[in-house]
């Protein structure tokens, strides 16, 4: 106990927490612009006819031509938490506009974003701009040098913790033993400069796998050993890179390599804000006051400490909520997402939905085009929640049509990870009878397969 306040006792420098702040910013403010350069806003939230919800936020909708302005007011946010100006009102709005738009369709659903949301929620609870910013710069009472270690080493230990549950989950028999499901992705990178021809080989997936649990199990630790940091960085640097030019998986490699250099030392940090203020010919010796972070309120430091430590417990338990399900985790979904489980299976599905009128017996095939993009049709066929939230939305849709006592079933086949594809829902329920719940949906057919691992 005297070890755990003597550590929440120490100090160190702010310029860490600065460089994070500007850093993640600036990050957050190019993914914005570069969604909305790509016409992503009107194609994934504007366009689509139905949207997929989460349950229990299923009152989170896109808010039509609206959407534009949360996407600016989202943007602006993220401006102004760069700066450091009205750092605590941005970093909310921030957290707030990027989490509604992450809730909007859980189509487009990625770790990532996931990421995104709750580090911006941590990061509204620590001084970020204290040090190295418009508040501090016009208001001395908030301007510290230094600030509690403890408001650093969060932000560290959120990393580890991606990366380690990462890294935990693929230890398992199809990542492991079969190289799945790189056996099917690598191959089809053939055109890659230098190293496309090496893609199609197995020795070569195998080596990708074994690497990629060693790289996220071990990473954080070569981070906090100062003598492996450098080169620990470097491998950052170079496994993200690599993954960005492998998988199309958008601002995540960035975000992790710029949010990687939070392990260095404060010095490294000060250089780098020196930059800075030589590209922008600013003074930063301003802010070297040698003032220690003190609270204005007195009970504001213990209650952010026990909402730290909350949200901390719950990032630690959220991933492991699978246990709770039967059945083979890749194949029901049940408890996948938001556990930091990152491209670890390769799906495929089909579903053909039918539509029984109970009064007449008359019955007919859908058509999904109708009703989704490409996308949403591609992550409805494989992916239990979404089937059961789109046959509710066939089920009133057709009541409006004339259907009212209606019955929808759906014949669905899924492949998992180069397995042949296999029915996945049980044809005979009437889905319309079941309701999204925390419940195991018995409606899923079995595996009849084992893929061993955490």
């Amino acid at each position: 106990m005297s070890s755990l306040v003597n550590y929440f006792n120490r100090y160190e420098e702010a310029a860490p927490l600065a460089v994070f702040r500007i850093l993640f910013g600036l990050m957050m403010l190019w993914s914005i612009i570069r969604f909305w350069s790509y016409g992503w806003i009107e194609k994934l939230y504007i366009a689509p006819k139905f949207h997929f919800s989460y349950y229990g936020f299923e009152w989170i909708k896109p808010l039509g031509n609206w959407t534009y302005v949360l996407f600016l007011i989202c943007g602006l946010a993220a401006f102004c938490i760069a700066v450091g100006y009205r750092y605590r009102m941005a970093m909310i709005t921030f957290f707030l506009s990027f989490t509604y738009i992450e809730l909007m369709d859980k189509t487009t659903y990625l770790n990532h974003y996931y990421f995104v949301s709750i580090l911006s929620f941590l990061l509204i609870f620590l001084p970020a701009n204290a040090y190295y910013s418009v508040d501090s710069k016009y208001n001395v009472n908030i301007r510290f040098q230094h600030i509690p270690k403890w408001n650093i080493d969060a932000i560290k230990l959120l990393l580890c913790m991606v990366y380690i549950y990462a890294g935990l989950a693929k230890l398992n028999f199809d990542w492991l033993l079969n190289a799945m499901p790189l056996k099917i992705w690598l191959p089809s990178k053939f055109d890659i400069p230098f190293i496309g021809d090496l893609l199609g080989q197995e020795w070569v997936q195998y080596a990708f796998s074994w690497a990629g649990a060693a790289y996220d199990l071990f990473i954080p630790f070569l981070l906090f050993y100062k003598p492996t940091r450098k080169f620990a960085f470097v491998l950052v640097v170079l496994f993200h890179l690599l993954t960005r030019v492998l998988f199309p998986i958008g601002m995540f490699p960035y975000i992790m390599i710029v949010s990687a250099i939070i392990f260095f030392d404060s010095d490294v940090h000060r250089r780098i804000l020196g930059f800075i203020s030589k590209i922008f010919r600013a003074d930063h010796k301003i802010f070297d006051n040698r003032k220690y972070y003190t609270s204005k309120v007195p009970l504001r430091p213990k209650i952010v400490k026990v909402i730290i430590l909350v949200f901390f417990i719950i990032q630690l338990l959220v991933p492991w909520r699978y246990l709770t399900y039967p059945g083979e985790l890749f194949w029901t979904e049940e408890g996948y997402r938001f556990s930091w489980r990152v491209m670890l299976i390769e799906k495929s599905g089909y579903a053909q939905f039918k539509i029984v009128d109970n009064t007449t017996g008359k019955w007919f095939y859908v058509d999904n085009t109708d009703f989704l993009t490409p996308l949403q049709e591609k992550q409805m066929s494989f992916q239990p929640d979404f089937i059961l939230e789109y046959a509710h939305f066939l089920s009133r849709h057709f009541a409006q049509n004339g259907f009212e006592n209606n019955a929808v079933y759906v014949d669905c086949q899924v492949a998992l990870n180069g397995r042949l594809s296999k029915a996945y829902i049980d044809p005979k329920v009437d889905l319309t009878k079941e309701k999204e719940s925390y419940k195991h949906k018995d409606w899923i057919l079995p595996f009849e397969d084992e893929i061993k691992g955490i």
